[in-house]
């Protein structure tokens, strides 16, 4: 068990909450694969081992541990199932409480562009299956 209280293994029907802290992550309609690109610095995406409800934990979480000073605009739901599904893996890691990474996104060497590109279809069949929850101002 983690600190969390959660199991060390992230289970495939877990959901995981991306929260989205620009508006190019995302339209009226839908999560933007943007959102779930991995970092440049770690090659790695956070997410949050939290559903959509209860909504108050959900933005509690999202203020205490990830946005900082940045706004919160919305989150993205997805599992870690689907995660799975686009040939990639979810790895808990704490702190803060109820962390976890995606993780295993594909590196092309020397071929920045051909990374990008498959990162982006990876990302892609993750938010079409992402649920859009936007947060009131």
């Amino acid at each position: 068990m983690l600190p969390s209280g959660l199991p060390e293994v992230v289970a495939d029907d877990e959901p995981l909450a991306r929260f989205l802290t620009s508006r190019s992550q995302f339209n009226s309609l839908m999560v933007k694969p943007g959102a779930f690109m991995p970092s440049p610095k770690d090659g790695k995406t956070s997410v949050f081992r939290h559903g959509a409800k209860p909504q108050e934990s959900l933005l509690e979480i999202a203020r205490a541990h990830a946005v900082g000073e940045r706004t919160l605009h919305g989150v993205a739901i997805c599992t870690a199932q689907q995660v799975r599904a686009s040939e990639l893996n979810v790895v808990a890691q704490e702190p803060p409480p109820r962390h976890a990474n995606i993780t295993g996104w594909p590196v092309a060497a020397n071929d920045p562009e051909l990374t990008k590109a498959q990162q982006k279809e990876r990302a892609l069949l993750i938010a079409q299956h992402a649920v859009l929850i936007r947060v009131p101002k």
